[in-house]
């Protein structure tokens, strides 16, 4: 496979409802998109990077500048055996990974096209449905939060994500807890809190709640470690986890017992397809969690998904729930089952509005070989 052909696009649209975490409140997303050609086919791909850099060092103009000025050049001066050498290829390049993703997922869009097959198939994906939870960002109150749960409960979803920061937390389980007996929740901390929060923790317990994500550094492993010794709630790491071998280090030191893997951040699908597998070799279940992504990002996710170690809820919800603007022509939509079809068309299986991006976007550049 050679690339002939490559564009880049920013867009930024405004969020419904603004999305508060421990570190941001946003009110838009802006992401890079990438358009690569090669005989005949298309594929795409989206970053994740948000705006401040607060998740990551990376916002979207690293990721064009990675793009931009090493990766774009490399790759077209590349063959590639398939989409996986994409990530050899660029290897060599310390952190970029989400400018590395996306381009890496829109040459795995590119190869499933090429192929005619969907892209779930050629990741190797075993179900036609995935299963749909939702994330809810943090509210000014708890009774706010509720009318926010009961709607999206009532649009089938199968578990809440529910964002926590210092003085929004453990009130905030223990009443969605007696408020909702039977929820299956868990809370997202977004690396808000340190060990001198064992306490808190400890309280949290109580109130059951499936797991609780990244509660400590973004960048750390062994203090997650000492903190799950001392809770009964599962941890789940997401910042901590970029490559397989950290996946693998963290089980090893009891770390974590779930991961979230987002392919989106973690270099894209080779690397997530590595993490998955490397969970699996250990009984330790996985789910996708989401970026506020745009149409082509989640349409990557929900193929990820289908891979047979995805046996928990993800943060795929439907596309309604975050833009008004939209840049496929079949947007996501959540089953009364909770789940959501995984589409059957060639690569990511959804029609790419490239018109309305092409009128949207505030940056573009074509890239051909020289």
């Amino acid at each position: 496979m050679r690339l002939e052909r490559v564009e880049l696009f920013v867009v930024r649209l405004p969020l419904k409802r603004a999305y508060e975490t421990s570190g941001s409140r946003e009110t838009h997303q802006t992401h890079v998109l990438a358009r690569v050609e090669s005989g005949g086919a298309v594929g795409w791909g989206e970053s994740v990077a948000p705006e401040q850099p607060w998740y990551s060092g990376e916002t979207p103009k690293t990721v064009w500048y990675a793009l931009d000025e090493v990766i774009i050049p490399l790759l077209l001066s590349t063959d590639l055996a398939g989409p996986s050498e994409t990530d050899t290829r660029v290897g060599w390049i310390r952190e970029h990974r989400m400018a590395k993703a996306t381009i890496e997922m829109a040459i795995w869009d590119l190869a499933a096209k090429q192929q005619a097959v969907p892209l779930s198939k050629l990741l190797g994906g075993t179900r036609d449905r995935i299963l749909c939870g939702v994330a809810i960002g943090i509210h000014p109150s708890v009774e706010a939060l509720f009318e926010t749960i009961d709607r999206e409960l009532q649009s089938g979803y199968q578990r809440v994500k529910l964002k926590i920061k210092p003085g929004a937390d453990g009130h905030v389980a223990e009443a969605v807890r007696n408020r909702y007996p039977d929820l299956a929740f868990m809370l997202d901390a977004n690396s808000a809190y340190g060990l001198a929060d064992v306490a808190l923790f400890k309280r949290i317990d109580a109130y059951h709640p499936m797991m609780v994500e990244q509660p400590l550094g973004y960048d750390d492993i062994v203090d997650h470690a000492t903190l799950q010794r001392e809770i009964a709630t599962p941890i789940c790491l997401d910042e901590s986890i970029h490559t397989a071998d950290d996946a693998r280090k963290a089980i090893e030191i009891g770390a974590t017992r779930i991961i979230n893997i987002k392919p989106g951040r973690v270099g894209g699908h080779t690397v997530a397809k590595r993490v998955h597998d490397v969970c699996a070799e250990h009984d330790i279940p996985v789910w996708c969690g989401g970026m506020l992504e745009f149409g082509i990002g989640r349409a990557h996710n929900v193929h990820l998904a289908s891979l047979p170690n995805f046996s928990l809820p993800g943060d795929v919800s439907a596309s309604e729930r975050y833009f008004e603007t939209e840049i496929i022509g079949e947007p996501f939509t959540v089953e009364s089952d909770g789940t959501m079809k995984v589409p059957t068309g060639p690569g990511i299986g959804v029609t790419v509005l490239e018109d309305a991006i092409r009128k949207l976007a505030l940056q573009t550049k074509e890239y051909r070989p020289r």
